[in-house]
């Protein structure tokens, strides 16, 4: 099926193709395809969603420890040991479970993605101009894009059905982390006891699961990747705030990106205010 399919050029792999409105590479539709075939999904499932670089590990990082705050010691929590990625497995696919959602403001997801993105490059491959990544992300041309389309089925899908999907901003997580957090948990069925709240039991998942926290585990300081994944563990922080893109871009690329986003959401009721 893939060479029927409209290709472009990648950001880190070799072809991006356009699959059911989205482009994406090869092995993402391969698995998409076996998980709608294989795969039986239960009601009490979660599935954590993002579009890339817009808080994938934290929110990883974040519903481990909720789901199983009961089970681990604070002290010795397995997010010390391992990197999120290890801890909620990876694959691709929509399916009838519950879903977490995060979104970012899309300025901060390109410059994100764009240093992630020469970090996954092959050696043999040129690094990727900011400019040319610029022009790729704004035609929607990017790993799992348009950026705009993703947040936006996911954004519906929460006001249709707000028990099956949670929908986070990712400022609002770094702005308000405790709500955020007990919003998160009460989600998932698993809401915060007095006692618990007492203990400063969300205080101590906030604490763990932070920037500083997680990029300063051992684990996470590695820089050795591996042929499955061909980044290290420390790849996956860089510098995790909010408005970095004021360093990186030109004030006519930040007046293309908010015309676009603007056209995009107009009249869905969804923004980045």
């Amino acid at each position: 099926m893939l060479p029927t399919l409209p290709q472009s050029k990648a950001w880190w792999f070799d072809h991006l193709f356009q699959y059911q409105g989205f482009w994406i590479p090869s092995f993402g539709i391969r698995g998409s395809m076996l998980i709608n075939d294989h795969f039986k999904p239960r009601s009490a499932d979660i599935i954590v969603a993002t579009f890339p670089k817009c808080g994938t590990t934290w929110l990883r990082a974040l519903v481990f420890s909720i789901i199983n705050r009961n089970s681990f010691d604070f002290s010795d929590h397995p997010l010390r040991n391992a990197n999120p990625q290890e801890l909620v497995l990876f694959f691709e696919g929509y399916l009838p479970c519950r879903f977490v959602y995060i979104c970012r403001d899309p300025k901060d997801v390109f410059v994100s993605k764009w240093h992630f993105a020469n970090k996954l490059r092959p050696k043999e491959l040129p690094p990727l101009s900011l400019e040319e990544a610029f022009d790729l992300f704004c035609k929607g041309v990017s790993e799992y894009g348009p950026f705009w389309d993703h947040g936006l089925g996911y954004w519906e899908a929460s006001v249709e059905s707000p028990k099956k999907v949670l929908f986070l901003k990712y400022e609002d997580v770094k702005k308000e982390p405790l709500g955020c957090v007990r919003k998160l948990a009460g989600f998932l069925g698993v809401p915060f006891t007095p006692e618990e709240e007492n203990n400063e039991t969300v205080a101590e998942i906030v604490g763990l699961c932070s920037f500083e926290s997680l990029s300063n585990q051992n684990v996470n300081k590695s820089q050795t990747s591996s042929g499955e994944r061909p980044v290290g563990n420390s790849d996956f922080f860089r510098k995790g705030e909010v408005g970095d893109w004021v360093n990186h871009l030109s004030p006519k690329m930040v007046e293309k990106l908010n015309q676009i986003t603007e056209q995009k959401l107009q009249g869905t009721g969804f923004n980045f205010d």
